[in-house]
C-alpha cells in the first residue's frame, strides 16, 4: 500500500523554503520542473520493467513460482512482506524529500523502484499462469497508461487544484490496508468490489498527485514528485491487472 510520507510533508515541510513554488516560477522553471518529473516518471517506470524482464528472464517462471511461494505461502508471510514492503517505503520516501542531497532523493527514487519491483512478482507470476504467456500484463499495462494519460489531461486543461482529495486518499488508504491485513487472518476474499474501489482510489491519487505537481511541489522536488506518481500508477496497474484476472476465471 502506499505510504502517505511524501503527501505529509509536502504540506508541512521548511526544508525547500529558498525554492520557489512551481505554481508561482517563472514559466520556464515550472516547465523545466514538470518535464523533470515526468521524465523521471517514465524511467522509473522503464526501470520496474527492465527489473522484472531480467528477474523472469534469468531466474525462470519456476524460481519465480518459489518465490511467490515463499512470500503469501501462509496467511502471516504476506502481511510480513507487507510491512516490510511500507519500512521501505517510509525509508524510500525520506530519501526522496532530502533536500540537502540530490544523490540521496535518487537513491530514494530506485529505493522505491527495487521494492516495488520485488512486492509485483507474486501477481506477475499469476497472470502469467493465467494465460500462459504476458498478455494480460500487456493489457493491464496498455489500459493503466491510458487511464493516467486521461487523469493527467484533465488536470493539466483543467488546472484544478484538487488538493481537497488528500482527506479522502489517506482515509481511503488507511481503511484497504486495514483489510489487506485482516482479511488473510479472518479468511476473507478479496472480491472485485474491493478492486473497483482500489482502481478508484488510485485514480484519486493520480489526479491529487498531478495537481501537487501544478501547484504545490515546490522546484528542486521533481524526484519526490515522481515517486508519489510512480506508487500511485503501480497501484492502479496492481488493481487493474488484477480486474482483467478476475474476468478470466
Amino acid at each position: 500500500m502506499r505510504y502517505n510520507q511524501v503527501d505529509n510533508e509536502l504540506y508541512n515541510n521548511d526544508n525547500y523554503a529558498a525554492d520557489l513554488f512551481a505554481a508561482a516560477a517563472a514559466a520556464d522553471e515550472r516547465s523545466s520542473f514538470i518535464t523533470k518529473t515526468y521524465l523521471y516518471l517514465f524511467g522509473a517506470v522503464a526501470a520496474l520493467i527492465g527489473i522484472e524482464c531480467v528477474l523472469f528472464t534469468a531466474c525462470g517462471m519456476d524460481r519465480m513460482m518459489q518465490v511467490t511461494q515463499r512470500m503469501c505461502g501462509g496467511d502471516f508471510s504476506w502481511i510480513i512482506v507487507l510491512g516490510a514492503f511500507m519500512a521501505v517505503s517510509w525509508i524510500a520516501n525520506a530519501w526522496a524529500m532530502n533536500a540537502a542531497s540530490s544523490a540521496m532523493q535518487h537513491a530514494g527514487l530506485a529505493l522505491y523502484v527495487a521494492a516495488q519491483s520485488v512486492i509485483l512478482i507474486p501477481l506477475l507470476c499469476l497472470a502469467q499462469l493465467k494465460t500462459g504467456d504476458t498478455s494480460l500484463i500487456v493489457s493491464a499495462g496498455m489500459a493503466t497508461a491510458g487511464l493516467f494519460a486521461l487523469l493527467t489531461a484533465t488536470v493539466f486543461m483543467t488546472r484544478k487544484d484538487f488538493s481537497f482529495l488528500r482527506g479522502i486518499c489517506i482515509f481511503g488508504g488507511l481503511a484497504a490496508l486495514g483489510f489487506l491485513i485482516v482479511a488473510p487472518l479472518c479468511g476473507f476474499a478479496i472480491g472485485p468490489v474491493f478492486t473497483y474501489l482500489m482502481i478508484a482510489l488510485a485514480c484519486c491519487y493520480i489526479l491529487y498527485d498531478t495537481s501537487n505537481v501544478l501547484h504545490h511541489y515546490r522546484i528542486g522536488q521533481h524526484v519526490a514528485a515522481s515517486l508519489a506518481l510512480f506508487a500511485s500508477v503501480v497501484i492502479l496497474f496492481w488493481y487493474i491487472l488484477r480486474l482483467f484476472m478476475s474476468n478470466r476465471d
